[in-house]
């Protein structure tokens, strides 16, 4: 279901996993949301044992990439937990295969117990986060229109004393 709308748009640029790709062949320039989907899922202590594989893709409103859901312990699609990977905890290696086909693998930085303490992609995490971005949002759009207020402020004062200044000289 997720998937279905992630899927609309099917490649992402490098801006969101730039900062988190090591590829063996060098950067794609280019990666596609669909390739990713399904991608299989490690911990970075133990990159044989699969501990999920993802299953969504968090954008940000400037399409940024936020963070990876990891569907963990599943067994033929039942019973996993999905999990919220934020960007600072995984990276995604690429690589080609023999046929061209490109693989994704994810390596997540967290211990068993760590992965255990990740949020869980819930209705609740998703309406807190929308939240806490709205939040933030609101507050840095103060924050800007403090910062314009003082800046139209002082520039006023500064063209009041030079005014003041100009008729005192004449």
């Amino acid at each position: 279901m997720r998937k279905t709308l992630l899927i609309i748009g099917t490649t992402l640029t490098t801006i969101g996993f730039m900062t988190n790709v090591h590829a063996a062949e060098g950067p794609q320039g280019l990666y596609s949301a669909d390739a990713i989907l399904d991608a299989n899922a490690y911990q970075s202590s133990n990159q044989q044992e699969r501990v999920g594989d993802v299953e969504d893709i968090l954008l940000d409103d400037d399409m940024r990439v936020q963070a990876l859901v990891i569907e963990t312990g599943a067994t033929l699609g039942m019973g996993g937990r999905e999990i919220v990977v934020n960007n600072d905890h995984y990276r995604l290696e690429t690589s080609s295969e023999n046929a061209g086909d490109t693989e994704h693998r994810v390596i997540i930085d967290a211990t068993a117990d760590e992965l255990e303490q990740m949020p869980e992609y819930n209705a609740s995490w998703w309406n807190e986060t929308r939240q806490q971005a709205r939040e933030a949002w609101e507050a840095t759009q103060e924050g800007a229109e403090s910062a314009w207020q003082r800046t139209r402020e002082g520039a006023e004062q500064a063209a009041d004393t030079i005014e003041e200044s100009i008729r005192g000289n004449e």
